[in-house]
């Protein structure tokens, strides 16, 4: 008797947990991803709050990362939404998430050690696109969808994916 799928397995296979991941987390970056593309130079003021360089490493740097790092962030939203390079997609938001959500707490542990607020009290303008926001809603924020990032990254279905169909079609000869 074969063994039956497990509940997470079932619904994984109805499409509608990656779907719903796909749509959160691809319109929260395509958000975010458009504002920093309108504002490059604000974007590339709040990346130097996080003092990850020295002065002369960190110019030339972060002028690239406030150019690049916008348009990847719009682009993998767009890929999300679409349901095309899911996996990659996927990949891609989870790493930027990996990367930032450190440094977000590191600056917010600065920024509390500073003052006199609770840690929870802590606000301040991350960079992320959402302007001033408490640190610990920011952490679990970025926590939430790293989680989503994960689960699209290991979900097994691509039903209500256009990739799913962009293979599906006939293959054509290079012949004629």
């Amino acid at each position: 008797m074969p063994a039956t799928p497990s509940l997470i397995a079932r619904l994984d296979r109805t499409g509608v947990p990656l779907l719903l991941a796909r749509l959160i987390l691809g319109g929260l970056l395509i958000w975010m991803g458009i504002v920093k593309v309108l504002a490059p130079i604000d974007f590339l003021k709040l990346m130097r709050q996080y003092q990850m360089l020295d002065e002369q490493s960190a110019y030339v740097f972060l002028n690239l990362v406030a150019v690049v790092l916008p348009w990847v962030e719009t682009l993998c939203g767009v890929a999300l939404v679409l349901g095309l390079g899911v996996r990659g997609a996927g990949l891609l938001s989870g790493g930027m998430l990996l990367v930032f959500t450190p440094l977000i707490l590191k600056r917010g542990l600065e920024l509390y050690q500073a003052g006199t607020l609770a840690f929870c009290g802590v606000k301040f303008d991350c960079g992320c696109g959402a302007g001033e926001v408490y640190l610990c809603n920011k952490l679990a924020e970025n926590i939430a969808l790293l989680l989503l990032s994960l689960l699209v990254v290991f979900s097994r279905t691509r039903r209500f994916c256009l990739e799913r169909w962009w293979h599906l079609r006939p293959a054509t000869s290079a012949t004629g």
